[in-house]
């Protein structure tokens, strides 16, 4: 398990996080969300003391970080920081041997992880040579290849395409499944939906919703409106019967101030705009999130943090 509690951290002025905490079981998935900015990458780097928080404190099944610890964690940067004029198999093999895996276990388990992640014909290239997604797969690799407990993983969808997203969820969830423990920073709240046991959902360097995904759309409690209509859509903005909007140039989800006069909003909309699709649902984790953000409180429910 890995706890962190009331973590804090300033550069002078701005407070970048502030009082941030969070739990991740072993065999259990944390996404820590928010946009561009939140405070997710310095989290990050304070749960593995890259950098020190000015307060606060981080243990892994109990214990503080260590070399001990360290070995036993897998981290994917934001950044790459591949050597560029090296090739990829050797690439992973030097980081494996900096983790103290040896041949010829190491070049066992490259190969394995390079054909999982389809990039065993790439072996003798260059890391220049390889696109972006291709890099990304290496960095992955480098992070789980000397079998850690505990995997923190910064924006690891970065430069995926839809193919190998697919594929790295599928991953994520057996290593999950072999009760690793996992957080993973995104600001795509999608992937999170899919993925993750649990949520810890940031802005402005402070934790504003946090549980498990199911209680977290429990305490939430409302339905949304999912439309598509043809038109402009910026008169949504003057509907007053609307609570929240996410509004895309043909699409949109809608929080009502009332659900039960969803039968009135629809009424109202027609006469301002062509209506194609008007679907009452459970809200998605986007709205939770933005209608979170707007009140500047977490929504009652179930709460994970410690």
């Amino acid at each position: 398990m890995i706890l962190a509690s009331d973590l804090r951290k300033e550069f002078d002025p701005v407070v970048a996080v502030d009082d941030v905490s969070l739990r991740v079981e072993g065999g259990r998935i944390l996404g820590l969300l928010g946009p561009n900015g939140a405070g997710k990458t310095t989290t990050i780097r304070m749960l593995l003391r890259i950098i020190p928080p000015d307060s606060g404190s981080v243990l892994y099944d109990g214990e503080p970080f260590s070399d001990r610890v360290r070995d036993r964690t897998g981290y994917l940067p934001e950044e790459r920081g591949l050597y560029r004029k090296s090739r990829l198999l050797n690439t992973i093999l030097y980081f494996a041997a900096l983790r103290g895996v040896g041949e010829p276990g190491a070049r066992t388990r490259a190969e394995r992880w390079m054909e999982r992640l389809d990039i065993s014909r790439y072996a003798d290239f260059r890391i220049e040579e390889l696109s972006k997604g291709n890099q990304q797969k290496a960095q992955f690799i480098i992070s789980v290849l000397h079998e850690p407990d505990y995997l923190v993983l910064d924006e690891p969808f970065s430069g995926l395409d839809p193919l190998a997203q697919a594929l790295l969820n599928e991953v994520l969830r057996e290593l999950r499944d072999e009760g690793k423990a996992i957080i993973f920073s995104t600001h795509v709240m999608p992937q999170a939906e899919e993925l993750c046991d649990d949520l810890c959902l940031i802005d402005g360097g402070r934790v504003i919703l946090d549980g498990s995904l199911d209680g977290i759309r429990a305490g939430f409690g409302r339905e949304t409106v999912s439309l598509e209509f043809a038109g402009d859509g910026s008169v949504l903005d003057t509907i007053p019967l609307i609570r929240v909007v996410d509004r895309h140039e043909h699409s949109a989800e809608v929080v009502l101030d009332d659900p039960s006069r969803s039968g009135e909003f629809l009424t109202l909309l027609a006469s301002r705009l062509e209506v194609r699709k008007f679907e009452i649902r459970n809200a998605p984790l986007k709205t939770i999130f933005l209608e979170s953000v707007r009140r500047g409180r977490r929504p009652a429910g179930e709460g994970a943090g410690p």
